[in-house]
């Protein structure tokens, strides 16, 4: 019996959790998860699939083997199964399981803002320069640290394993506000995870790019991948040759004819994927350092320029970015359920010092 594994699902690192403000180390959402795929043996006797999968994988115990059938994680021959079904000869299985949550872990009393919270989740509107998780350089002061804190206030006296962990079924960058998902135990994670990998879940980013956008809505298409040139950095790869396939619809909320406002919705989760898409098609989020977003345009011509964006950037030092919606399938009542948060306060300051700008100068 031999186990495989799907290159495209390979982290960088071992145990999933890498530092998210150097991008040469970024995992996109589907490599929260260990992918694994099995066929088993010609002369294999019939058993129960969760007991099969239990005598295969080191580490991983009987009860979230079957909470992975009951999300829907587990299929057999391309099929979602039970952890009931009885595995034959030649039956081929996949597996997706969430990695475990670094054994270092430790809470710490860090602010973070829940938006909204139940048995199964917490909805986090995360503030910008808050990183989600540990990793090289941000071993301490994460999202991740506060949420651990917050979940077992009354539990730090005991043991840790009666602790409740938070787990990752989605991330944002350092300096994107807004909404994330936390769910509070391994069903829960897998429920959700899965509605990211099948591209079920419903994401609307809000947006300031540079530019005056043409068209009032449109699809970019583009593989994303790492830049041949700058190893840290990702580009769009439009005759796919690097990369992952990755898609992002926008439509316009707002023009300012130096900068547009504009809504993101995303159908992949690539590494830096609204930022790399928009750039590509000519308009670099405003303020976004790594990508060229705080450079001027070099064809502008406005009254007082330079000083209006000094200004601007003063309250929006980062990409103006902000996760405003969220809305995926509940793992118990299987309903769904929306979750919809505010611009934060410099993202605000921005839009306003921006209107009051194009209305002075009527740059549009």
């Amino acid at each position: 019996m031999e186990e495989e594994f799907d290159p495209e699902y390979e982290l960088d690192i071992d145990d999933g959790y890498v530092d998210e403000t150097r991008p040469e180390e970024a995992v996109e959402e589907e490599n929260l998860f260990m992918h694994r795929k099995y066929t088993s043996d010609k002369g294999q006797k019939i058993m129960r699939l969760d007991q099969w999968l239990f005598m295969l994988m080191a580490n991983r115990s009987r009860t979230q083997i079957k909470n992975a059938a009951l999300a829907g994680c587990i299929r057999v021959n391309g099929k979602i199964i039970k952890a009931s079904y009885k595995i034959k000869p030649g039956d081929e299985v996949t597996i997706m399981l969430p990695h475990p949550p670094p054994p270092e872990l430790a809470p710490e009393n860090v602010p973070v803002e829940i938006h909204y919270e139940d048995e199964d989740f917490i909805i986090v509107n995360k503030s910008p320069n808050l990183v989600v998780h540990p990793g090289v350089g941000n071993w301490t002061g994460t999202m991740l640290h506060g949420l651990l804190y917050h979940l077992n206030l009354e539990r730090l006296s005991g043991p840790r394993e009666e602790w409740v962990f938070p787990q990752l079924a989605h991330r944002i960058d350092k300096d994107t506000s807004g909404l994330l998902v936390v769910p509070k135990h391994d069903f829960a994670n897998q429920f959700v995870s899965r509605q990211f990998y099948e591209r079920t879940i419903d994401r609307l980013y809000n947006a300031i790019v540079w530019g005056n956008v043409v068209k009032d809505e449109g699809t970019i298409t583009g593989h994303v991948g790492r830049s041949k040139g700058d190893r840290k950095k990702f580009t769009v790869y439009t005759d796919g040759s690097v990369g992952k396939h990755a898609v992002t619809h926008y439509k316009v909320l707002e023009r300012f004819g130096f900068a547009t406002l504009v809504q993101c919705k995303l159908e992949t989760g690539r590494t830096h994927q609204i930022r790399v898409h928009l750039k590509h098609i000519g308009h670099t989020l405003f303020s976004d350092w790594f990508y060229g977003g705080h450079e001027i345009p070099s064809n502008s011509s406005l009254p007082k320029w330079h000083s209006f964006i000094s200004n601007v950037m003063e309250i929006l030092p980062r990409q103006a970015l902000h996760a405003k919606t969220l809305g995926f399938t509940h793992p118990q009542t299987r309903k769904k359920v929306f979750f919809e948060s505010a611009l934060p306060e410099d993202f605000q300051q921005a839009l306003e010092k921006m209107r009051e700008y194009r209305d002075t100068y009527r740059t549009v």
